[in-house]
């Protein structure tokens, strides 16, 4: 499958996995990568850049094909050491950089001096027009559907990725609702040039999370997730739990006196818990609404195989049968 995206990242499928906290280990970037698609490094997951830099020579060391690293900038008083973790990637020979969270300007020269190519990630197509500006390469545009971060506005993919088409001239990625083929050949129907999958990729083999974890979304429906944190303006979408339900009534309560301290218990330092534990009741933690569409636990190779498949079965077969 040739795209604008598999031509700038030098891959085979345009096929894309999300950065995820406490996910994006080099088994799953790897693996991602050696099925054709491209696998991602979560930076932030590593507690500092020397943590990062062993990271990629892990993931070096298990495919020969192209990864990335995601770096998130976090709107936060006391903020990484952001320009040690960017030396780590470009000293460890990544060139694909995915950035999140606040828009990566600041940074941009020492990524664009390292020859590194830069995702950002956006929620809106204004957000995404700011990245085309100071010279992002690609964005991923990510709808209301998305696990994680949605922004604030509400726009399912539907509407968001025929507006961005409208109005990017750079290559956009569609993230948020992808699980499978019929979400490629959508997303590509719509004007995308790739698909990034999140919570898809952590229902598989090679995911490093404890099975609960796998097993908790293969038996959720597109039901069972939540919006938490809404009233402080940083929706995240999560998988409903006790813990998310009494956030929720904390959220009921307080209303718009409520702080991240009230919240603290549910959100704070949970993701160790619930990847590596196995504690899928420890708190809120990010899940998208395609979780409806996860129905079993393969192996990376054989999702995207299957992803591919049933993408080109549509564009190849089903669609001109319809339209003769």
């Amino acid at each position: 499958m040739r795209t604008r995206i598999t031509e700038l990242f030098d891959i085979d499928y345009p096929i894309i996995q999300g950065g995820m906290h406490h996910v994006g280990f080099a088994e799953l970037a790897a693996a991602v990568s050696n099925a054709g698609g491209l696998g991602f490094i979560t930076a932030l997951t590593q507690k500092t850049p020397d943590d990062l830099s062993a990271e990629i020579d892990r993931c070096r060391a298990m495919t020969d094909k192209p990864f990335g690293v995601n770096l998130t900038f976090l709107p936060t008083v006391n903020p990484p050491d952001y320009g040690a973790y960017i030396e780590a990637i470009i000293g460890g020979g990544v060139r694909i950089v995915e950035t999140a969270g606040n828009e990566p300007s600041k940074w941009m020269p020492l990524l664009k001096d390292g020859g590194v190519k830069v995702i950002h990630k956006c929620t809106t197509v204004r957000h995404a027009l700011k990245a085309q500006t100071i010279g992002c390469d690609a964005v991923s545009v990510d709808g209301f559907e998305c696990g994680g971060h949605p922004g604030e506005d509400d726009i399912p993919n539907m509407i968001l990725l025929p507006r961005a088409a409208d109005e990017l001239d750079i290559p956009f990625i569609a993230s948020g609702g992808q699980a499978d083929g019929r979400s490629l050949a959508a997303s590509l129907a719509l004007g995308a040039e790739g698909i990034n999958i999140g919570t898809r990729f952590i229902a598989t083999k090679e995911a490093p999370v404890h099975d609960n974890v796998k097993q908790a979304l293969v038996d959720a429906t597109e039901l069972d997730t939540r919006l938490i944190m809404r009233p402080l303006r940083n929706t995240e979408r999560v998988l409903n739990n006790a813990a998310v339900e009494r956030l929720l009534e904390k959220e009921r309560t307080l209303g718009d006196a409520i702080t991240f301290d009230d919240i603290r218990a549910e959100v704070a330092g949970v993701y160790p818990r619930v990847m590596h534990d196995g504690d899928v009741d420890a708190g809120g933690w990010s899940c998208g609404m395609v979780v409806g569409l996860i129905h079993d636990i393969p192996t990376v190779a054989e999702l995207v195989t299957r992803i591919v498949a049933q993408a080109r079965d549509i564009i190849d077969k089903r669609l001109p049968v319809m339209m003769s």
